[in-house]
């Protein structure tokens, strides 16, 4: 059952304390606007109307979870700041004496509005907060970018991970562990330390390997076939892809001899852990890899309000930035001069934002010529309404009809290159280059020629593009770029949390205020 506000413990901290709480802060904001913010009846639908002892007043903790994400702090942490800072006491309405509640309560907050039916509301709240004041009125730009945020656990290695999924396996499966006692015989599985080997032996190491995918392969098929329930059926499906992923038949091995190694390759989809099994490699350029998740991200880069947010895996392509940014757009109003690097400038999504009316400002990404310093797609004349490409020689040759999986189209130069004089320049065929032409090609073409030659194009870019960046610092600073939560359902709700917090900050140093039932801005005169 909801609490309700109990009477606080001694004087009210806002009242007796209000000097020592600097004006203009977020700490203020809330004391003095905290019940407006968060009404109770904004949380009504997460408890049962009737049923059950009455628990900590909503508002209050939702409140705490926002100062959390604020500050970065732990559970613990912000408790203990509740129960020992004066600026937490009087921004959640308690008295001197308040002992504050136990962490887990913020535990289970987080769980019940991640299983509501709107468990982003607490950023919605600060988003209608966002409407009501105008503040975005008349801004229709809109900056799109990413960040990678570190996962919250240690990357594991392949014996580590094979080990901890056997583990697991006998954990969750019923009558595992005998199976495992009974023909794993690798490692001492009940043992929590690492395998006793010398690890500086390279043949130790092998022989370890490849009894630890033996050991895989022997408890999976002994459990073949068995009827489980959805906890022990996932912990069988990571063991099967762990023993997998990361291991390969020795040097003339085929596997059945039971001799394995460690791949000489990395799959592109690697579990990196079985304690956070959603977490991957994230490559955000050919020389930095990051081990977690991306944070997708919408700003107004003038005032650096989030206007949307979405976290997800870093792998995939239905998690690239270009497949997030149409979520990331889905609630706005109008048209939009869209601003965003390389990363979202596949055709397919330029195509879509066209359509619906946006002013992109997408920077192209830079065409690689076959030949170093050579000719690019770009030095040739492609007209897809005549169906014909001319090479820089002069050369004309038909474009084929659209087939494969992407309707791709190609132009075919085999027996006018080997005496042309610019072959050098253009390709190292030997029969004579073929040119491959992408579905909206003339969109991309037509980009990349205004990104080029357009002063207004490159003005704006230049001007409002990097403001994003601010807001990414904003994001990750106080350590925030390590997440605090295991698996992609739980960051994702920290994230709005850490994106609301911020977006109030900032509306409170814009002036933000509560004023005749209606959220206003009133900027400070200094």
């Amino acid at each position: 059952m909801m609490g309700r506000r109990r009477a606080p413990a001694g004087p009210e901290a806002w009242v007796v304390c209000r000097e020592l709480i600097p004006a203009g802060s977020v700490f203020a904001f809330l004391a003095e606007h905290r019940r407006a913010l968060f009404p109770p009846q904004a949380f009504a639908d997460m408890y049962a109307p009737v049923n059950g002892r009455p628990s900590v007043p909503p508002d209050l903790l939702a409140t705490v979870v926002v100062l959390q994400a604020l500050h970065g702090l732990s559970d613990e942490e912000a408790v203990a700041a509740l129960r020992f800072d004066l600026r937490w006491k009087a921004a959640c309405g308690l008295g001197l004496y308040d002992q504050g509640f136990d962490p887990s309560l913020l535990t289970y907050f987080r769980r019940r509005l991640a299983r509501s039916s709107r468990p982003d509301r607490i950023f919605e709240t600060v988003r209608t907060v966002i409407e009501q004041t105008g503040v975005l009125a008349g801004r229709n730009r809109r900056a799109l970018d990413s960040a990678v945020l570190l996962d919250a656990v240690a990357t594991q290695d392949t014996i580590t991970q094979l080990i901890a999924a056997i583990r697991r396996v006998a954990r969750q499966v019923p009558g595992a562990t005998a199976i495992v006692a009974a023909r794993c015989h690798a490692h001492d599985y009940a043992d929590p330390g690492k395998p006793r080997i010398a690890w500086d032996d390279e043949q130790a190491k092998a022989a370890l390997v490849s009894g630890l995918v033996t050991d895989a392969l022997t408890l999976l098929d002994q459990l073949a076939g068995r009827d489980l329930d959805e906890a022990a059926a996932g912990a069988v499906g990571l063991l099967a892809l762990i023993a997998g992923q990361d291991v390969e038949p020795a040097d003339g091995s085929d596997g059945t001899d039971g001799r394995w190694r460690i791949a000489r390759r990395t799959a592109p989809d690697r579990v990196i852990s079985t304690v956070d099994p959603e977490a991957r490699h994230i490559h955000k350029s050919a020389q930095q890899r990051e081990d977690g998740y991306k944070g997708h991200l919408a700003v107004e880069p003038e005032t650096g309000l989030f206007t949307a947010v979405a976290l997800r895996p870093g792998v995939g392509a239905q998690h690239h930035e270009a497949a997030v940014a149409p979520d990331l757009l889905a609630d706005e109003r109008g048209p939009l001069q869209i601003l965003a690097d390389a990363a979202y400038a596949a055709a397919e999504l330029r195509a879509d934002l066209t359509a619906a009316g946006h002013r992109l400002l997408i920077k192209p990404p830079a065409l690689k010529p076959a030949v170093v310093g050579g000719f690019t797609l770009d030095d040739f004349v492609i007209d897809t309404g005549a169906d014909t490409v001319t090479c820089p020689a002069g050369h004309t040759v038909p474009l084929s009809a659209p087939a494969g999986r992407y309707q791709q189209r190609r132009a075919t130069f085999t027996g006018l290159c080997a005496d042309c004089p610019l072959h050098d320049r253009c390709t190292t065929a030997k029969t004579g280059r073929i040119l491959t032409i992408r579905p909206h090609h003339d969109l991309q073409a037509a980009a990349r020629h205004q990104a080029a030659t357009d002063p207004a194009w490159q003005d704006d870019y230049r001007r409002w593009r990097p403001m994003v960046e601010r807001a990414v610092a904003w994001l990750v600073a106080r350590g925030n770029r390590r997440l605090p939560y295991r698996g992609t359902h739980a960051n994702d709700r920290w994230l709005h949390h850490r994106a609301a917090a911020l977006n109030l900050r900032r509306l409170v140093n814009l002036g933000l205020t509560y004023l005749n039932n209606t959220w206003t801005l009133i900027p400070t005169i200094p």
